[in-house]
């Protein structure tokens, strides 16, 4: 019996219900032949995302160590590998781009020595898994490397030329976007150790240095995403971006970090933010979020690394302010248009930044309130599971969700789309 017409079929996740985000959502129509070209009519089609085109990112700093390790010769213990193994898997169930230490002073502690090897073997476990791959920095005054002190300051600029250049050439196709240069808002006045980055950012100047970094990685990698990454969100930054794009630096995005140590900014400050920052038409990327579940640091301290305590224990009252602040920040962000990456800084408390208690999973690799309350908007809410529709009488159905990719099945055939912008219908033979 032929099945009646169906002119309504459709696929749509949950995110269209969700007022916030509604607005991202998008819609493809796909539709299904069979090898002579004909519409399968009324046949049961599967459909279900496969991955986001926002990225929710974390860093990946543990595999690199990891990495190191097994190069290095020093196996872990089982109890290590297993734990490892916990991470791993918690990490690739929430995140999709993944953030490397580039720091130059631990990734080339000697001169002309780089540790290229655990960073490509870090970087390949990311991509062999779909994940994709941010290097962060390439041009940093802190974690600058000691033996480029008494150097001279025109040697000083080649080899941080030199050094732009090798690694974003090196790891292309692997790493395809970095912070090209990272806090340059307070570079030339740095004064809590004798680097020399600071030494000549203070004769080059801020524009100066910003084009360095983007010159030398753009013409080491023209495909790469290159941004200007940093923590002051005062005007000061405003300004600094405004004289790079005047003085004709190509910017490919913003990156604004977020680490609230001492309390979350709340939606109040993340709107204005994403206002104050959005106006330059740029990609946003919230580059690194830190959010606590234990007590907050002293409102009083202007610089995060002067609190300085051996334990930073979380509290039930703090991991539920945590799982919250999560919610509420994410939700805000994934709502603006303009935010292309959220990066989480931490999975795990285990080596977080100040012994904070800002990841979303406890030490022994037992997830928090909010890694599951995190999951249950980027895997839940924002993600499509498995879904059955019926092809309409032209063999069509539509796949709505978030922008992304996402897989149709019918008949054992199994093709991956892309939902975003792109409405063009898409014909797909099944065998």
């Amino acid at each position: 019996m032929t099945p009646p017409p169906n002119t309504s079929a459709a696929v749509a996740s949950a995110a269209v219900a969700d007022p916030g985000v509604a607005h991202r959502t998008r819609t493809r129509t796909v539709q299904l032949l069979d090898p002579a070209g004909r519409p399968l009519v009324g046949s049961s089609v599967t459909v279900e995302q496969t991955g986001h085109d926002l990225g929710f990112g974390c860093i990946g700093f543990d595999e690199v160590h990891r990495a190191g390790r097994r190069l290095a010769g020093k196996p872990f213990t089982a109890a290590e590998e297993e734990l490892h193994e916990r991470l791993d898997a918690l990490w690739f169930d929430l995140f999709d781009t993944a953030t490397l230490p580039f720091y130059w002073g631990t990734f080339e502690p000697e001169e002309g020595k780089p540790r290229t090897a655990a960073l490509r073997a870090a970087a390949e476990h990311f991509v062999s898994r779909g994940a994709r791959v941010k290097g962060h920095p390439l041009v940093w005054h802190t974690v600058a490397p000691q033996w480029l002190v008494p150097k001279p300051d025109d040697e000083v600029l080649r080899l941080l030329r030199a050094r732009v250049q090798r690694d974003a050439s090196e790891f292309a196709g692997l790493v395809d976007t970095w912070d090209a240069i990272n806090e340059v808002v307070i570079m030339p006045v740095f004064t809590k150790d004798d680097n020399a980055v600071t030494r000549v950012a203070k004769t080059v100047g801020r524009v100066g240095m910003v084009r360095l970094a983007f010159e030398e990685a753009r013409a080491a990698n023209p495909s790469a995403t290159l941004l200007l990454n940093d923590f002051d969100m005062s005007a000061d930054y405003e300004h600094l971006i405004e004289e790079c794009l005047a003085a004709g630096i190509r910017i490919d995005a913003l990156g604004l970090q977020s680490h609230m140590h001492q309390g979350t900014w709340g939606k109040e400050k993340t709107l204005d933010v994403l206002e104050r920052f959005g106006r330059f038409g740029l990609p946003l990327h919230f580059t690194e979020i830190t959010l606590m579940s234990g007590d907050l640091m002293p409102k009083h301290l202007d610089d995060l690394n002067d609190h300085q305590v051996e334990q930073w224990p979380s509290t039930p009252d703090g991991l539920e302010r945590q799982a919250q602040d999560a919610v509420e920040l994410y939700s805000t962000l994934v709502a603006d248009p303009r935010v292309q990456v959220i990066t989480y800084w931490g999975l795990s408390d285990h080596g977080m930044w100040l012994n904070a208690p800002g990841g979303l999973v406890f030490a022994d690799g037992t997830p928090k309130p909010s890694y599951d309350a995190l999951r249950g908007l980027i895997r839940g809410q924002w993600w499509l599971a498995p879904t059955t529709a019926v092809t309409d009488d032209e063999g069509r159905v539509q796949v709505s969700g978030l922008p992304g990719r996402y897989a149709v099945e019918a008949h054992g055939t199994r093709t991956e789309v892309q939902v975003g912008d792109d409405a063009a219908e898409v014909a797909v033979t099944v065998r």
